[in-house]
């Protein structure tokens, strides 16, 4: 019962919150105004403090623009834990637009809608990804192309490194950077998250989205560990498939660190 009344008072801030936030943000979508950077991450903030979702941060994130962040996948928790922490749009697949509630919740945070399986699209989609990363905008890319179980990183495609080599020639320095990211969910009501309770957070392809988000709204006692790793410079003579290999080994070893409870700072 008390849990329940918990998701109730939560989902009461939320829906004020929103409801104050929503035009703003889409009337600076209309006009594009740079309010629409950072008004969803003061959204996501106050969601993550609704769901009891503490987040901790270790290492820096770049400073040096273009930049892209490449983070492992497991929740659709992800995107509400980075958004909470900076002002990001995400590549995203197209099925995601349709999705309830995180399909809204993606066009207002004016995300790109990817099509993989038609390359005859992939070139326009790779260019607006490249313009919006020349214009200073913080891009994440999770190069796996889909969810895992939380407790590993799954293959990273290279090919979906494509829009950071197109971004290049727009670089004012003629190099974007290109950063690893380990998103760890390691604590549940203050205890360390095992391989038993990790289903909570995570969110495969298989499994339905609502009865996931209300197993996790139940639950509502979070903690993330966000690791930003070292940075790649990908110049007009790098290839995808080294830059590829580099990242997906500094998220492999940031994340197998921060599950096995290891010191991250």
């Amino acid at each position: 019962m008390i849990a329940w009344l918990r998701v109730a008072l939560a989902a009461i801030v939320i829906v004020i919150t929103s409801i104050v936030l929503m035009p703003w943000q889409l009337l600076a979508l209309r006009f594009d105004w740079r309010m629409r950077r950072w008004l969803p991450r003061v959204w996501h903030r106050i969601v993550c403090f609704c769901l009891g979702i503490r987040v901790r941060v270790h290492g820096k994130m770049e400073t040096h623009r273009p930049l892209m962040l490449c983070a492992n996948h497991s929740s659709w928790m992800d995107i509400m834990v980075l958004s909470s922490i900076a002002d990001v749009a995400f590549i995203a697949k197209i099925e995601v637009r349709d999705w309830p509630i995180f399909g809204a919740l993606s066009k207002l945070q004016k995300s790109v809608f990817v099509v993989r399986e038609e390359k005859r699209k992939t070139g326009n989609q790779a260019s607006e990804i490249a313009a919006r990363m020349a214009d200073g905008e913080i891009v994440v890319l999770f190069p796996e192309g889909t969810t895992s179980d939380g407790n590993r990183l799954l293959d990273v495609k290279s090919s979906l490194f494509g829009a950071a080599a197109m971004a290049v020639p727009a670089s004012p320095t003629g190099v974007v950077t290109v950063q690893p990211v380990a998103i760890a969910y390691t604590g549940v009501h203050g205890l360390p998250t095992g391989r038993y309770h990790r289903p909570l957070t995570s969110w495969p392809g298989d499994v339905e989205m609502f009865p996931h988000l209300k197993e996790m709204l139940r639950c509502g006692a979070f903690e993330v560990d966000v690791c930003f790793g070292e940075a790649v410079r990908y110049g007009p003579e790098t290839k995808r498939k080294d830059v590829s290999a580099t990242i997906a080994q500094r998220i492999r070893a940031m994340l197998g660190a921060a599950l096995r409870g290891r010191d991250l700072d």
